[in-house]
């Protein structure tokens, strides 16, 4: 099942983006804006589409149903309308809609942040960084992506959160890594395509190949990808030591990751890395194997992944 069958028409559209520029209205009372935008998308949702949602996204949720395009439209039309808004009220809009149990607020949430993070980094990430740790699905992941990316570029420190992030107990934040690392080539493609760039990336990766979880396995895989677009040379060698350690110890979730990489690799290359794999393949239960996996054993007794207070919005 694709749920992205049957794309909305013009007119759907242009209703959904007239329904986002009256969202405006509400923009300095969060909670009123909050529940219009639920009664929007309680309009606008189709119950195939979340169907189909549900089928790519097993476990995902609380969803309105609404398809992407609509969405995007009713994010158009509250941009539009909401050029001259202060960052300090979206901010607020945000932190409100982040906590709506559909995830179509939390995706628009995401969006906003993605708008008030070059204005506002410190307060932004700061909800960027809820979002992560609340996150239990792949799309709302995913989405943190971007504006993920964008931070890493414009703070390079962030780099560092990135890499704690490697040893959480939570697989959506471990996943935010490989999407996070996978996105950044296209978010700039100046700053995030230079030699520094494919340095931290497959270092980071580095880490975390091994894991046990299918979820963070794609995204590896995915960010190995991308990484190849930035330094292929550094890349391949990254992947044929991976292989390499994956025959030695019969890792089937390295190997996966490795196999799922190769299409962006010299074909030659490619090819010799394959046939280095032949037979190792993931067997069900077996544990991580990834360096991330093993740090966080250390750490596990200092409270890593112990739920603490939520920091006031400052």
């Amino acid at each position: 099942m694709s749920i992205a069958m049957a794309v909305p028409d013009r007119d759907q559209r242009d209703r959904a983006e007239q329904l986002g520029r009256e969202l405006a209205d509400e923009v300095h009372d969060p909670g009123a804006l909050a529940e219009a935008l639920a009664a929007r998308f309680r309009r606008l949702a189709d119950p195939a589409y979340l169907d189909g949602q549900r089928f790519v996204a097993p476990g995902i949720g609380p969803t309105h149903g609404v398809r992407t395009p609509i969405q995007t439209a009713v994010r158009r039309g509250f941009d539009r309308a909401t050029r001259r808004a202060s960052t300090s009220e979206l901010i607020l809009v945000a932190d409100r809609l982040l906590r709506e149990p559909e995830r179509e607020a939390r995706w628009f949430a995401i969006h906003l942040l993605e708008r008030t993070l070059v204005a506002e980094p410190e307060r932004s990430w700061q909800l960027l960084r809820r979002a992560a740790a609340e996150a239990d699905d792949w799309i709302t992941v995913d989405s943190l992506a971007h504006p993920y990316a964008k931070g890493v570029l414009r703070e390079p420190y962030r780099w560092a959160e990135l890499e704690q992030l490697t040893i959480s107990p939570s697989p959506w934040e471990r996943r935010l890594v490989g999407s996070t690392i996978a996105t950044i080539p296209f978010v700039e493609r100046t700053a995030g395509r230079t030699p520094e760039i494919a340095a931290r990336g497959l270092a980071l990766l580095g880490l975390l190949i091994g894991d046990r979880e299918p979820d963070v396995q794609k995204a590896l895989a995915w960010a190995y990808r991308s990484m190849a677009l930035v330094d292929r040379d550094a890349t391949t060698a990254a992947l044929a030591d991976q292989a390499e350690t994956a025959t030695a110890n019969a890792d089937g979730h390295r190997a996966w990751v490795v196999r799922d990489s190769l299409p962006k690799l010299e074909p030659g290359a490619a090819a010799r890395i394959r046939a280095r794999l032949a037979g190792v393949r993931r067997r069900p239960g077996a544990p991580s194997t990834s360096r991330a996996a093993e740090l966080a054993g250390r750490f596990g007794g200092m409270g890593l992944g112990r739920p603490m207070p939520e920091p006031p919005l400052t």
